[in-house]
């Protein structure tokens, strides 16, 4: 019983010095907290002439880019296709993969 007891002893000095240290802890991130914080979640808001602004100098961007004609047309890639033959060796090649798996389970 005595062994019990200094186990429990144990873990409740453990459970303090935990408790210190989480105290520490949050101290430390309280003293820190307003410097590395963003203030609360504030978030700073555009005036509407402000996006109008850049919307227009968005605008004025895409309009020179097409004059230029360097916009980019859209890309399309040919899918390429198996032959049934390729088809077939890889169906094979994978059967017989797992034919040498299925007969490792058995021996094993």
């Amino acid at each position: 019983m005595a062994n019990l007891t200094d186990i429990v002893q144990q873990l409740n000095q453990e459970k303090a010095r935990l408790t210190r240290e989480l105290h520490a802890i949050g101290a430390a991130l309280t003293a820190f907290g307003a410097t590395y914080t963003n203030g609360g979640g504030a978030k700073k808001r555009l005036s509407a002439a402000a996006r109008a602004r850049i919307a227009a100098a968005q605008r004025a961007r895409w309009a020179k880019v097409r004059a230029n004609g360097k916009q980019k047309k859209a890309v399309t890639v040919a899918k390429k296709t198996m032959s049934s033959a390729a088809r077939r060796k890889i169906a094979a090649a994978q059967r017989a993969r797992w034919a040498k798996i299925k007969a490792g389970k058995k021996t094993a």
